[in-house]
């Protein structure tokens, strides 16, 4: 069987490039990485980088340097990132805000959609929670109680915009039902609400619930992942609660700024994965809450391509705006 011409080509342009590719992989890195995290030191997704990038930068045989640079729901750090050389030095760690401020932040200086997706690394798992003496004992009695007194029930999310209030809107859309949102300034002070019995829920993570349903002071009704948490076996999901194919949680991912090569893209995340797969790495994300991903590079830029069209739409419907 002859080659075609276009074979042709495509064998001569991989020769051409193989060499390049190749120098590129064994020069890189050859400096200290240094990685961008939007959110504030101790937060979930600040934890979950600290957890990981010691693995990988034994790996890449270079030190990573974790770098917080908060403020305006992580575009702050967003930004440095957008506006530094795409040579993998400079690194974004972002969650769910990188879907969600396109569609809130009319006047940013950056696109996020210009960003290189590198790997979706870990998910933190939702929960709705109720306060100990909340009547309802299950998913089903906290919708038929909604449904009977509308507007009453008070739900305490991580804020507006954040991954527990998206996630709660599309719950309660699914139920038909009407709550009163209230947002805090994180997770911890909602559960502190909720313990306290000043809210009668929360939509928030297991990592944040945690601590005070094990304390007795509040009851977890359901898990919002598409499967039953680990470490939380005996709750169940939204989805066998009544709300099928129900899935919503918080995440931390890894991107470059736009242009970031392939074979450092490649790089990045055989590094990831390897880290991932450490049993010490595995107990310190067992610890926060947090549950490995480790997405492939495409899956992770269209799970971003999909999640920002149904964050812009929701947002729009919903009327939601920054605090």
């Amino acid at each position: 069987m002859h080659p075609t011409r276009r074979g042709l080509l495509s064998a001569a342009g991989a020769v051409l490039l193989g060499p390049a590719r190749q120098a590129l992989a064994e020069t890189w890195p050859s400096r200290p990485i240094r990685l961008v995290v939007p959110f504030a030191a101790g937060g979930a997704a600040d934890s979950a980088a600290r957890a990981i990038t010691p693995a990988m930068a034994q790996r890449l045989g270079q030190s990573i340097v974790v770098e917080n640079r908060t403020g305006a729901s992580g575009s702050v750090g967003g930004g440095a990132v957008a506006q530094a050389a795409p040579d993998g030095y400079t690194l974004l760690w972002d969650a769910s805000s990188h879907l969600v401020n396109p569609a809130l932040m009319r006047n940013l200086p950056f696109d996020y959609a210009r960003f290189t997706p590198v790997s979706l690394v870990v998910s933190f798992p939702g929960v709705l929670a109720v306060k100990q003496d909340f009547p309802a004992r299950s998913v089903a009695e906290f919708v038929a109680l909604a449904k009977e007194k509308p507007g009453t029930i008070s739900v305490g999310t991580q804020g507006n915009a954040t991954a527990g209030h998206i996630g709660l809107l599309q719950f309660c859309r699914r139920a038909g039902i009407e709550v009163i949102h209230a947002p805090y300034r994180g997770g911890a002070e909602a559960a502190r609400d909720l313990a306290a019995g000043s809210i009668d829920a929360v939509f928030i993570t297991t990592v944040s619930a945690g601590p005070i349903v094990d304390s007795g002071r509040a009851r977890f009704l359901a898990v919002t992942t598409a499967a039953r948490v680990p470490s939380r076996a005996e709750v169940p999901t939204l989805s066998e609660s009544g709300f099928p194919g129900f899935e919503s949680s918080e995440w931390a991912a890894l991107f470059g700024p736009h242009g970031l090569p392939a074979p450092i893209v490649g790089g990045l995340h055989q590094a990831l994965v390897a880290a991932l797969a450490e049993e010490g790495v595995k107990q310190r994300l067992t610890q926060i809450g947090a549950v490995p991903v480790g997405s492939a590079p495409t899956d992770f830029a269209r799970f971003v391509a999909e999640g920002r069209a149904q964050m812009a739409s929701l947002v729009k419907e919903a009327g939601i705006r920054l605090d």
